[in-house]
C-alpha cells in the first residue's frame, strides 16, 4: 500500500501537489472538510481531474484531523493505493431517520455484489437526517459475520444545520456512502473508548420513538434535561454536547452507550438523538474531564494498533465526537497527538470530529453507533 496525505485551504490551495501517479481502481481518496467547503466545487473537481479512477469518499466535519493537528474550514485528504485489496463504493439516499434501516439494507445488498471476500466496510453518513442505530444494525445483519464496520456521521461544527457526504465528484446532503474493501490480505485494527462517567439518578425512558425521546419517568424529557443544565439550557442543542446521556437496558450488565442530542423540539418537549433511545431503557447524565478524554483516546489507538508492529504502511482514520472537542477546547490537539503517538510507526493519519461514531466496542462484538467516543481504524495490507 502506498500512502499520501495533503490538505486544502481556500486561501492557499493544496499543501502538497496531488499525486496523479497513485490513481487507480484500487486507490482510496478520503476527504474530510468544513461544511462551507461543500459549496466550493474547485477542490473536488481538482481531485476528480487528478485521480479520476480512484474512489473519492468523505464528509463534512466539526473539525478536520490531519496528522497531529485539528483544523477548520479546510480539507484533510488521505490517498491510499492498495496493492492487494479491491474497493467498491455503495451509495444510497436518505431523507429522514425513518429510512435508516432500509438504507442500511440497500447498502449491504450492494456491497454483497462485490464478491464473497468482503473484509471491511467504512461508512460515512449525512449527520442530521439519519438514525445511526438501525443503519448500523441493518448493515450488520446484511453483511457476512466478521466483516469490520467502522465510520461516522458527518458534522457541521456545533451548528447542526447542514452536513454533506462526498461519494464521487461533488458533495451532497441526504446521502450515505459505504466503502467496501475486499481481499484476504487486508488488515484492519479497530479501537474505541469514551472516557465519560455517569452521574445523577437513573431515569427510565417511558416514551420514545426511534431516536426521539419524549419522556423520562413520565415527565417531558426536555423540561427535565433543562433543569440539569440551568443557565446552559439557553445554548441548546449545542450545550447538550457537554452533558450527554448514557443508556442501557434495565437489569443488563452490558456497558452503557453514550447518546448525543442533535436537535430539540420546544413544542413537543422532545430531544432528537444521533441513535436509538429505546423505550424501557434507563438513562443517566454524563460528564467528563479533559484528562479522561485524552486517556480514552490512548486506549482506543492502543487497541486498534496492538497487533501492528512491523506490518508495513498503515492508514489511521480517527473519528471523534464534536462534544469531545467542545469539552477539550484548546486541548483537542492533545487528543489527536495521542492518536499519532500510539499509531504504527510511519502511518498516515486523517480523521474528523463527527455527530456519531461507528465501531465495535473494546470488548469486540458487532459494530454499534457511539457518541462522545474516540474511534480508531487502522487499514493496511499483509
Amino acid at each position: 500500500m502506498q500512502l499520501f496525505t495533503t490538505q486544502y485551504r481556500p486561501e492557499s490551495g493544496w499543501s502538497r501537489a496531488l499525486p496523479t501517479e497513485l490513481d487507480s481502481a484500487q486507490t482510496l481518496v478520503l476527504v474530510f472538510g468544513g461544511r462551507a467547503l461543500g459549496d466550493d466545487a474547485r477542490p473536488f473537481d481538482e481531485l476528480a481531474a487528478a485521480l479520476p479512477q480512484s474512489l473519492r469518499v468523505g464528509c463534512s466535519t466539526a473539525g478536520e484531523i490531519s496528522d497531529s493537528l485539528v483544523h477548520d474550514a479546510s480539507l484533510s485528504v488521505a490517498i491510499a493505493r492498495f496493492d492487494h485489496t479491491r474497493l467498491k463504493l455503495a451509495v444510497t439516499p436518505v431523507a429522514g431517520a425513518a429510512e435508516s434501516a432500509d438504507a442500511g439494507a440497500r447498502l449491504a445488498a450492494d456491497l454483497a455484489t462485490g464478491g464473497d471476500d468482503l473484509s471491511a466496510v467504512f461508512v460515512l453518513s449525512d449527520g442530521l437526517c439519519v438514525n445511526g442505530t438501525p443503519l448500523v444494525d441493518a448493515l450488520t445483519r446484511g453483511l457476512p459475520a466478521g466483516v469490520s464496520i467502522t465510520g461516522g456521521l458527518a458534522g457541521d461544527g456545533s451548528r447542526f444545520e447542514k452536513t454533506w457526504v462526498l461519494a464521487g465528484q461533488r458533495p451532497a446532503a441526504g446521502v450515505i456512502a459505504a466503502l467496501g474493501l475486499y481481499g484476504p490480505r487486508l488488515r484492519v485494527g479497530r479501537g474505541c473508548d469514551a472516557g465519560w462517567l455517569d452521574f445523577g439518578p437513573e431515569r427510565r425512558i417511558t416514551r420514545s420513538e426511534g431516536n426521539v425521546l419524549y419522556e423520562l419517568d413520565g415527565k417531558p424529557a426536555l423540561d427535565l434535561y433543562k433543569t440539569y443544565l440551568g443557565d446552559l439550557a439557553q445554548g441548546l442543542p449545542g450545550s447538550a454536547l457537554l452533558f450527554p446521556l448514557s443508556i442501557r437496558a434495565r437489569q443488563s450488565g452490558a456497558k452503557p452507550l453514550v447518546r448525543t442530542i442533535l436537535a430539540i423540539d420546544e413544542a413537543r418537549k422532545s430531544m432528537t438523538f444521533a441513535g436509538e433511545m429505546p423505550q424501557g431503557h434507563v438513562a443517566r447524565l454524563m460528564r467528563t474531564t479533559n484528562d479522561n478524554l485524552i486517556d480514552s483516546a490512548s486506549t482506543a489507538v492502543g487497541h486498534a494498533a496492538q497487533d501492528w508492529a512491523g506490518s508495513g504502511d498503515a492508514l489511521v482514520v480517527s473519528v471523534s465526537c464534536v462534544g469531545r472537542r467542545l469539552v477539550l477546547g484548546e486541548r483537542c490537539d492533545e487528543e489527536v497527538e495521542t492518536i499519532v503517538e500510539g499509531a504504527p510507526a510511519g502511518a498516515g493519519h486523517v480523521g474528523f470530529y463527527s455527530y456519531g461514531e461507528i465501531s465495535p466496542g473494546l470488548e469486540g462484538g458487532v459494530s454499534q453507533l457511539h457518541n462522545q467516543t474516540m474511534t480508531v481504524t487502522v487499514f493496511g495490507e499483509a
